[in-house]
């Protein structure tokens, strides 16, 4: 088939280059001039494990093509994506400025049957919204709004596309729903087909309840701490039972990244608008806020005045396999303690280059590896669970430190080898390995 995603960022991205892989001629459409040259030549802007190669291939193919003219886009499609930036407002809604101006821009180059789908994540009711603003400026356009809501996790992108645990889209129009079905047939995956509305709440509300599982598992961690028990034992023995599953029972910093916080202050916000406030929610948000403080007071009561002490922090994208720093916790764990005084010495495998552009990496040192970060360091922080760093010479690297301190941010490491290895470990909700 063929297909417009408009918005080349990641999920378009990503998305347009899988249908690509898969047969269906693709075209995306992006306002960045230089980022469509950049694609043109089969490089990409981000970090996705296997993307680079896909876009290569299905650009030299010619079934995978890139233009900044939003009309051709449209013209190309039979079904045109939209794959834009949803941006939290400051009060947690939805800004869908990006959404209402592609609507607007679509509707005039709609001269025969187009199906317009949400691919971004939007609140309830949002396709009513593109489709009354088609109307508005192109009142004969014929066509449908589809919602198909993303459930891409970053670092496994591509496989999340290609082999998906489940395909979601909502429509009101068979014959809308009859093309949807035709585009997914390559993918062998069960099919949910909903009305719009619940199409949108099931993004919203898987992810909600993801990170629901995540602030449940912390808040446990801080009654392990306080009972000396075993948090990852403990996650352990709750997963173990089929109803709730050991996904997403990891305790650590917290979550973070360009999905979960967002996504949990629109469904707040939502619910609110609807008049049946989600309080769970917002309880959710706050054991979130608070898992980062508790574990820089622990930080604090281990070398007392983080004023001028040297701390190595290993990783910075806000989780492993992305160079992603939206809203990471290991970046706001970074600011909090340059707010502090302390002198940060930081590596990640794949993120350096994007904290350079941020205001805090003029305020912090930028080493080329876990051992050089680590020399003279006073503590080593363990902030995103990137694998090398299981697999670093931890002799070596406590030879390079001033003092052998480290806190481990997402319990990477095992307690009893780094004590074996002469640290003094401090992992989340890990218990005591004094006896």
């Amino acid at each position: 088939m063929k297909l417009t995603i408009i918005g080349s960022g990641y999920v378009g991205l990503t998305t347009g280059a899988c249908f690509a892989e898969v047969g269906h001629e693709v075209m995306c459409v992006d306002n960045d001039e230089a980022k469509v040259a950049t694609l043109l030549h089969g490089e990409i802007p981000i970090y996705e494990p296997g993307l680079e190669e896909i876009v290569r291939n299905n650009v030299a193919a010619g079934r995978l093509q890139f233009t900044t003219d939003t009309p051709e886009g449209v013209a190309h499609g039979d079904v045109v994506f939209i794959a834009v930036p949803t941006p939290p407002n400051p009060d947690g809604s939805v800004d869908l400025k990006f959404i209402e101006k592609v609507a607007r821009e679509i509707a005039p180059a709609i001269k025969e049957y187009k199906v317009v789908v949400d691919k971004s994540t939007v609140p309830v009711k949002t396709g009513e919204k593109v489709a009354e603003t088609i109307k508005r400026y192109a009142p004969e356009a014929e066509f449908d709004v589809v919602s198909n809501p993303e459930f891409l996790r970053e670092g496994s992108a591509v496989e999340d596309l290609m082999k998906p645990d489940r395909i979601v889209f909502g429509s009101n129009s068979d014959r809308a729903s009859a093309l949807m079905k035709k585009i997914y047939e390559p993918f062998v995956a069960p099919l949910l087909v909903t009305d719009i509305n619940s199409a949108e709440l099931i993004k919203h509300a898987a992810n909600s309840f993801l990170a629901l599982k995540i602030s449940y598992i912390n808040a446990v961690s801080a009654i392990c701490e306080a009972s000396d028990a075993d948090v990852e034992l403990v996650a352990e023995g709750i997963g173990m039972d089929k109803r709730i599953g050991r996904d997403f029972l990891n305790a650590g910093l917290g979550y973070g990244g360009s999905c979960f916080p967002k996504d949990i202050a629109a469904f707040i916000t939502i619910s609110d608008q609807l008049g049946v406030p989600f309080d769970l929610l917002k309880e959710v948000e706050k054991i979130n806020r608070q898992q980062l403080s508790r574990f820089i007071e622990r930080i604090r009561q281990k070398l007392w005045v983080l004023e001028e002490k040297k701390i190595a922090v290993w990783g910075l994208s806000f989780k492993p396999d992305t160079d992603d720093v939206r809203c990471s916790v290991a970046i706001e764990l970074v600011e909090k303690l340059v707010a502090e005084g302390a002198e940060i010495t930081a590596y990640d495998p794949k993120a350096m280059d994007r904290v350079k552009d941020l205001e805090v990496g003029s305020k912090i040192t930028l080493a080329n590896s876990p051992e050089a970060a680590a020399k003279g360091a006073e503590a080593v922080i363990v902030a995103t669970e990137w694998p090398e760093f299981a697999n670093v010479d931890f002799n070596a690297v406590r030879e390079l430190m001033l003092s052998p301190i480290l806190f481990d941010g997402r319990n990477l490491l095992d307690p009893g080898t780094m004590e074996t290895h002469g640290f003094d470990y401090e992992g989340i909700g890990r218990g005591s390995l004094e006896e």
